[in-house]
């Protein structure tokens, strides 16, 4: 056992990596795997508090920050960024930032998440204020660059949450809601793109989207808002139109081009069977 009190920096389960032939690394990585699930069944008290928190803010005006550093950064980046094309909502709404600025997506940004200052700095960009709440992003919960922005944010009383894959973790100590994802020591020891990136980006998918579903931006079960950006989209809108309308392509087809957006085809169906109903 490592002298290092944190699980993210076990030993992994497994030694001779490098004597493994394909099909045993393989089925290894998935056996880690395997007890993500688990781990997120019992985080979800968790980050439901997280979630109807942001709702509130949100319905209010309020937008939600990402914060974080290397993948995780990633991952906050990637799930802001996946909002707008399916929900339909400005890039406001949701918005992340990641240590090192953009170029750190492709590239490591050599000591950016060694700045405790930085993520303050990023969120003054955007104008932050006590309407808006910041979800801290951290796999150790250790990282200066979210710990410092989480700790500024709360200074100036905005509402925060945070993600970690280590109990008790500092970042979790420091959060409003805590969200704790123990998945343990990684298949490659320390790789917390790994596992812990599963776990974080089951949770990210988990809070957007049930945030968006509470705010509006999904009927039923469909995706009414989402950019009809090119053909495969326009024609999975063609498919919703003609499943909840009961018509045929062609008139679906019609109809998008005409309204430009499922959601107003839908409604503009609406309106007239009222107005039939009412005649």
């Amino acid at each position: 056992m490592s002298n290092n009190k944190y699980m993210t920096e076990q030993p992994s389960n497994y030694d001779g990596l490098e004597k493994m032939d394909t099909l045993e690394l393989l089925t290894n990585i998935n056996h880690e795997d395997k007890g993500v699930p688990l781990v997120m069944e019992k985080a979800i008290p968790q980050i439901k508090e997280f979630v109807d928190h942001a709702v509130a803010k949100m319905k209010k005006g309020g937008r939600l920050f990402y914060i974080g550093a290397g993948t995780s950064g990633r991952l906050g980046v990637l799930d802001a960024s996946e909002c707008p094309p399916t929900f339909g909502v400005s890039d406001d709404w949701i918005i992340g930032l990641i240590a090192g600025g953009d170029k750190a997506l492709r590239k490591a940004v050599e000591n950016a998440e060694d700045d405790l200052d930085q993520a303050w700095k990023d969120l003054q960009a955007f104008n932050i204020s006590e309407k808006d709440i910041v979800l801290g992003i951290a796999a150790s919960g250790t990282t200066p660059y979210v710990i410092g922005g989480i700790r500024k944010s709360k200074e100036h009383s905005i509402l925060t949450g945070s993600i970690a894959c280590n109990a008790h973790a500092p970042l979790s100590k420091l959060s409003d809601h805590p969200i704790e994802l123990v998945v343990g020591p990684e298949f490659v020891t320390g790789s917390t793109r790994m596992k812990a990136g599963t776990a974080q980006k089951l949770a990210l998918n988990m809070i957007s989207t049930s945030i968006m579903i509470q705010l509006g931006r999904v009927r039923g079960n469909k995706m009414v808002d989402m950019q009809l950006s090119n053909k495969k989209l326009v024609d999975r809108g063609k498919r919703m139109l003609m499943e909840e309308l009961d018509i045929d392509e062609k008139l679906a087809g019609q109809l998008l081009e005409k309204h430009k957006n499922i959601r107003k085809v839908l409604d503009s169906y609406d309106s007239q069977i009222k107005k039939r109903m009412g005649s």
